[in-house]
């Protein structure tokens, strides 16, 4: 059993209790390459009793770890492998200066120092190339030209690159920056070698350039655009991917910076404007038109709309009053209303949200496993070609250049940045872009199910239905008008609490206004109520009651009423002055947006199964509004578990849609649970993807959006690995330039995450 991961910046236990694992999250620092989150995970992982995911996107180790084992401990491990690690700071941001530099959670002023070091490696090595590829351009000595420009931008612009080989070097472990590393000094090596001890410094060399590999004698050869070209084109994708990395994270940032930053606090009767991390459960606040309520709580005070679509994504607002709860981060849009906190800091609707979506992108799905452990024995591989390259072309044509350079094209292509990027770009953006449509996706093993599931199992009420009773019609006996029926039944019904009593009292006030106050009101348990509305002696339950006062219903009366109990409606007989003078039909409104929703699940190929402990009527009646076929009705709470063993035994893959208590075990033993966020917090917990609107539709865009999102992993995945398979042998063959190679080999990354930032623009059906 796995125990809740505190919150970010919340207090943790630094070690871990007996018998249960405590969970941490680390910021990793340092990482420059997927190679670099491998290495890390290995180590960690290596540590008796933890269980450890290191993403490079995210910057971030999700850490597992048993009695005996401190944060300390798994700080240390980090460090020792060479990267730093820290534990993250609190998720909420403070309030930030408008026009002030958007800063990363460390502080640094986001990829400018980066930014920086590519510019002024750019504008160094622009001459460079550009005299290397342009013979008519090169003028005496314009070689020496090329080495002062070339060498501060492969010794101060690769920096990083040889900094993080080194580290590598010194805890016998290879990168990419290795790789990098590697190539590059080789190429300016080789470049001083022949200017200063060969033929390539003389006055009056010329240079030609091919984008293959050209036979020359390697004395007079240099390749000093290679060396500043392939820094210059690496520190940009270094740059471009650092960027669209924030872009691909701007959802989560978003959803974090939601919250009120003050709120105007009730203390002693005098409002007092205070933090909002001060407040406290049960204290009352005051929020006003336009402002966002504070956190979670129940208005006490007022009436309002409440516009609830950055949560949600649902766009008309919601109407409150004194009862009804309110989420934190929604907009008070109407009038004054005072609010008691019921949640606050991370217990919050938004921070579980929040916490959901960064769980989420924190993982890793199969299929970027498969990725890690390529890239984890990618590099000593790549050395080897390289290797084998320079030897292979040395015993086989003798051109000590020609082998040099395909040998460093070879170590600069092969670098495995995008098969790293391929998972969490498209992680962040699809969570990110979800969270923004309400819904939560828990984690990456979860797209794999979306993509298998054959069947939907769907509760019927508060899924399906409304979960509400509502006044449905009424059919009234000859003479009688129905206004009255429903005035003098909706009055007597109004003094009731009983769910059906009230659907009657609030069907009868929305269609006629404000109803009488009865006299001598009686309830009688089981059959109904009695009692005098403007002077009549009224009746309102079953026929039974009506039985005991020697009242029939007549047969049209008594029709209706068959009719309808078999459609599944309660009918509700109303008499008074000692005749029975209608029937008030009463049943679990479907939700507007059921059939649609239904008909879009089978679009994507689900077979839609109707489930419910209600009796067969009541269940087939429903699923023939909503088109179901199948119907698995009177099923006990304890019992729905069993139903989807039998679907799951019968060769199917189960996704279930529910939102109560009694659906928690069921979502949970589902390959795929979809939770409604309307419903309780046992069944958010056991899904695993939460849909905060309570609207159906939104499980067909949940899985919809699943799949779009692994279909991205996959295309990005294929992109990577294609890219490497193809380009290595055109290397080692000595079709690649090594500037060419390195090109190839920064911008295959940028696409990886250009590709992910396009699920930015899914739109819901809804």
């Amino acid at each position: 059993m796995t125990s809740t991961a505190p919150p970010a910046g919340a207090a943790t236990d630094t070690t871990a209790t007996a018998g249960e694992p405590s969970q941490v999250q680390l910021a990793i620092g340092g990482m420059t390459c997927a190679s670099c989150a491998a290495r890390i995970e290995k180590k960690l992982n290596r540590l008796d009793g933890v269980t450890a995911t290191v993403n490079f996107a995210t910057e971030k180790a999700k850490v597992s770890y048993g009695a005996g084992i401190e944060v300390a401990d798994l700080i240390a491990t980090v460090v020792k492998t060479g990267y730093t690690a820290e534990e993250p700071r609190p998720a909420l941001p403070e309030p930030r200066t408008p026009g002030a530099p958007e800063t990363d959670r460390r502080g640094e002023a986001g990829p400018d120092p980066l930014r920086h070091r590519m510019l002024v490696s750019l504008a160094l090595s622009l001459p460079v190339v550009v005299l290397a590829m342009v013979p008519s351009l090169q003028f005496d000595n314009w070689q020496w030209l090329s080495l002062t420009l070339a060498a501060p931008v492969v010794v101060w612009g690769g920096a990083p690159f040889h900094k993080a080989a080194w580290t590598g070097v010194r805890h016998g472990a290879a990168t990419m920056d290795t790789l990098v590393s590697i190539g590059t000094l080789a190429a300016l090596g080789w470049s001083l070698w022949a200017l200063f001890f060969g033929h390539a410094g003389m006055p009056g060399m010329r240079h030609g350039f091919d984008l293959t590999v050209s036979r020359a004698d390697g004395s007079s050869a240099i390749y000093l655009e290679a060396a500043a070209g392939v820094t210059t084109l690496i520190l940009l994708g270094r740059f471009l991917e650092a960027k669209s990395k924030r872009r691909a994270g701007a959802a989560l940032r978003a959803l974090l910076e939601m919250g009120a930053k003050d709120v105007a606090i009730l203390r002693g009767g005098q409002e007092e404007r205070i933090p909002v991390g001060e407040l406290a459960v049960a204290d009352r606040f005051v929020v006003r038109p336009g402002e966002k309520i504070a956190t979670d709580g129940t208005v006490v005070e007022g009436s309002s709309a409440v516009d609830v679509s950055m949560l949600t994504g649902e766009s008309v607002p919601v109407d409150v009053v004194a009862g009804d709860t309110v989420a934190g981060a929604t907009v008070n849009t109407a009038g004054r209303i005072v609010v008691e906190a019921t949640r606050v800091g991370a217990d919050t609707q938004l921070s579980r949200m929040a916490k959901l979506v960064e769980d989420a992108q924190n993982g890793k799905a199969e299929v970027q496993r498969l990725a890690d452990r390529v890239s984890g024995i990618f590099v000593p591989i790549v050395l080897l070609i390289a290797v084998g390259t320079l030897l292979g072309w040395l015993l086989t044509t003798g051109e000590t250049a020609a082998a040099f350079t395909a040998a460093v094209a070879v170590l600069i292509i092969a670098c495995p940045c995008a098969l790293g990027l391929a998972t969490p770009t498209a992680l962040m953006v699809g969570t990110g872009r979800g969270a923004q449509l309400g819904i939560l996706i828990k984690g990456p093993e979860v797209l794999e199910s979306t993509r298998r599931v054959d069947t939907v199992v769907l509760d019927k009420t508060g899924t399906v239905t409304a979960g509400q009773m509502r006044l449905r019609g009424a059919v009234t006996a000859p003479g009688v008008d129905e206004e009255e029926l429903l005035r003098f039944a909706g009055a007597l019904e109004h003094a009731s609490e009983h769910p059906i009593a009230r659907a009657i009292a609030d069907g009868a006030a929305e269609r006629i206004g404000d109803l009488p106050t009865p006299a001598d009101f009686r309830s009688e348990p089981g059959l109904g109520v009695q009692g005098t509305v403007d002077g009549h002696a009224v009746l309102v339950g079953r026929e039974k009651l009506l039985g005991a006062w020697a009242i029939e219903l007549p047969e049209d009366l008594a029709t209706a009423k068959a009719a309808a109990e078999s459609e599944g409606q309660t009918a509700v007989a109303v008499a008074w002055d000692g005749k029975a003078r209608g029937v008030l039909l009463v049943a679990d409104a479907v939700k507007e947006t059921s059939a649609e929703a239904v008909a879009q699940l089978r679009a994507l190929g689900l077979t839609p199964v109707l489930l419910t402990g209600d009796n067969r009527l009541v269940a087939e009646a429903v699923a023939r509004e909503v088109g179901i076929d199948d119907v698995i009705a009177e099923v006990l709470p304890q019992d729905k578990v069993d139903v989807v063993k039998r679907l799951q035994g019968e060769g199917r893959t189960v996704a279930m849609v529910g939102d109560g208590v009694n659906d928690a075990a069921a979502l949970a033993t589902a390959d795929l649970g979809l939770a409604m966020g309307t419903g309780t917090d046992a069944a958010i917990e056991s899904g695993d993807l939460t849909l905060v609107r309570g609207d159906l539709r939104v499980a067909a865009d949940a899985i919809r959006l699943a799949r779009r999102t692994l279909g991205t992993i996959k295309g990005n995945l294929f992109w990577a690995f294609g890219y490497n398979v193809a380009a290595l042998p055109l290397a080692a063959a000595g079709l690649l330039n090594p500037m060419i190679a390195g090109a190839a080999m920064a911008f295959s990354s940028v696409f990886v995450v250009t590709n992910s930032l396009r699920l930015r623009a899914f739109t819901a059906s809804t």
